[in-house]
């Protein structure tokens, strides 16, 4: 009745005996069509669930993963750890021997999940906390796991999309007195690794027990900092779970939850947090009548530590000893009390029986709904399974009903400019906007500036990354009249945004000479240029405002003119040049130049 699970606490995984036999492959064949049938089906779940492969039970959570595909954006191998700052240790291969690694790969790759290995500390209490506090062996460290993330197969294609970080040790392992120099250092070594991966396109989710607010008093695990890496990091997958370990209780009760999605959403975007759920429950021993056999008697006891249990497993561990399980909807957890008896003898040889009253917390189906709902609520990336091939079937098809009722937000895109005419040459601030319907402003989400004149296309101008209040701006400088818009991509939390036209009107550029006085009955000769430099522009001049139809021109090819004046009388002329709208620009008339006719 026991199941391996994550290294909580701070234990080192232990590699399992466990190895995938041929039987998976054929098993993942027949799976394919299952999924294919599951993809077709009319309103399509959002994909909110991600999860954990762990080495030791890859032929239940690998055939889970795939089954269930229609709601899996992520997936994390549970494969490495880190022994030291040059080297991340593969714990699958010596754990599935007959099975090589490439194999699971590819039937991950073939669903186009984002593979995200998870990393775990396999070093000794403050071991990890040194190397992140010198820089040369986080260099090293961020040096490998970049290596890691970027592993190609043997065609040269990348086998990851990222990784996923769960160091434990901090929390669990080196004591709670270290943790203020940890987090120093923590924050720098999340920079780094960062921009590292980043920079080769890859994706940094790291996973992290639980924090709260710290005006609220709870305790957390503040060591992880989430208010400084979150703007660092692309998930944060918070392990909800395992709130009561020692003593009988639930496993991640929803409130307790709910309160470090709060603290998680307030130090980052919503659609990077992911929240635990348990596919395990915990058995313990609560009361032991008689003298227990000898071989159970370390077991069998009140101080002894829970027996665990994959979720799948809870309906006949109640049925089969007649237990019926209550739904407690203050924790939104499931429970129940059962009676069993252990038949031996003692160490002496003696005939003995022992009767123990045990007590079980486990998250039922209507606990995972209950958990996916508060990813509708808050907006949040979605859900993490510990682990994927655990779950009880129903619980997976209610995370499936919720998620089909979640539609993509919508976005209400707006663009402004600080001019609505400009002179060819000039920049224009142009901002725009994205916001959710009830106002909320969309942080740090791609989204472009795009322009389109009277004979071309749409295209892009600009583009950039939301600032806290939602916009992108820019200052540009654009050749001729422009439509101008904001957009952004659709994703699958999100509908595509995109606002209403802006219009800029551009004046031609239009650089002339004049004599500053001249004297009536003589020919005078006026010159200038436009810009954009060429031909075939009509061009006029102006005197005191009325345009002098016998003068007017059209640029050469270089995009001169000029004009030949006589002034009739004496007094003070005022001259202009104008050029009329055209797709390109709107008309363009020069400021008035005064001239003195003698």
């Amino acid at each position: 009745m026991t199941v391996l699970k994550r290294n909580n606490r701070g234990k080192r995984a232990r590699l399992a005996s466990l190895t995938i036999v041929a039987l998976l492959l054929t098993t993942l064949f027949n799976l394919f069509s299952l999924t294919a049938n599951v993809a077709r089906a009319d309103n399509p779940p959002r994909k909110i669930l991600t999860g954990w492969l762990p080495y030791y039970g890859m032929k239940t959570a690998l055939p889970s993963a795939v089954q269930n595909s229609d709601l899996i954006r992520d997936v994390s191998p549970f494969w490495y750890t880190v022994t030291n700052e040059n080297t991340i240790t593969d714990l699958y291969t010596p754990a599935n021997p007959s099975v090589p690694i490439s194999v699971p790969i590819a039937t991950l790759q073939s669903m186009n999940f984002t593979i995200l290995p998870t990393i775990t500390d396999g070093t000794n209490k403050g071991v990890l906390a040194g190397l992140i506090a010198k820089d040369s062996s986080r260099a090293n460290l961020v040096r490998a796991l970049v290596n890691l993330a970027t592993t190609k197969s043997n065609v040269g294609v990348d086998v990851y999309n990222g990784i996923d970080l769960d160091f434990e040790n901090f929390a669990f392992v080196d004591g709670n007195t270290t943790w203020p120099t940890t987090a120093v250092n923590w924050v720098k070594f999340i920079t780094d690794l960062s921009a590292a991966l980043h920079l080769q396109g890859k994706l940094l989710s790291v996973t992290t027990p639980v924090a709260f607010d710290p005006a609220s008093g709870k305790k957390g695990y503040y060591v992880y900092d989430w208010p400084h890496i979150g703007p660092l990091i692309d998930r944060l997958r918070i392990m909800s779970y395992d709130y009561s370990t020692t003593t009988p209780g639930p496993i991640g009760p929803i409130n307790w939850t709910e309160d470090a999605i709060k603290w998680a959403i307030a130090s980052m975007p919503a659609s990077k947090v992911f929240v635990g759920i348990a596919g395990y429950g915990r058995d313990w021993v609560t009361k032991v009548d008689g003298i227990c056999p000898a071989d159970v008697a370390s077991v069998i006891k009140t101080s002894a530590k829970a027996a665990t249990f994959v979720m799948r497993d809870a309906a006949n561990l109640a049925s089969s000893y007649g237990a019926t399980p209550t739904f407690n909807s203050i924790y939104s957890e499931s429970n129940f009390t059962y009676q069993k008896t252990y038949n031996g003898n003692t160490s002496a040889g003696l005939a003995t029986t022992c009767t123990a009253t045990r007590t079980v917390w486990y998250q039922d189906p209507k606990a995972f709904a209950d958990r996916a709902a508060l990813v509708a609520k808050y907006r949040l990336g979605g859900l993490a399974q510990w682990t994927l091939g655990m779950e009880d079937p129903l619980a997976t098809s209610a995370i499936r009903d919720l998620a089909k009722t979640i539609a993509p937000d919508a976005v209400v895109a707006s663009i402004a400019t600080d001019l609505t005419t400009v002179s060819l040459g000039t920049g224009v601030r142009i901002t725009g906007t994205l916001k959710l319907p009830d106002g909320r402003a969309l942080t740090g989400i791609p989204a472009r500036i795009e322009a389109k004149n009277q004979v071309g296309d749409w295209h892009q101008v600009y583009s950039g990354i939301t600032a806290l209040d939602g916009s992108i701006s820019a200052k540009l400088i654009l050749g001729s009249n422009s439509q101008l818009r904001v957009s952004s991509d659709a994703s699958w939390e999100r509908l595509a945004g995109l606002s209403s036209t802006a219009s800029l009107n551009v004046n031609r550029l239009i650089s002339w000479r004049s004599p500053v006085s001249m004297k009536a009955g003589a020919s005078y000769l006026i010159t200038g240029q436009i810009q954009p430099k060429v031909g075939s522009v009509p061009v006029s001049l102006l005197v005191n405002g009325v345009a002098d139809p016998a003068s007017d021109t059209v640029t050469a090819s270089d995009g001169s003119f000029s004009f030949k004046l006589r002034p009739s009388v004496s007094g003070i002329i005022k001259l202009q040049i104008s050029t009329p709208a055209d797709p390109s620009f709107v008309a363009t008339t020069t400021d008035s130049f005064s001239v003195l006719v003698r």
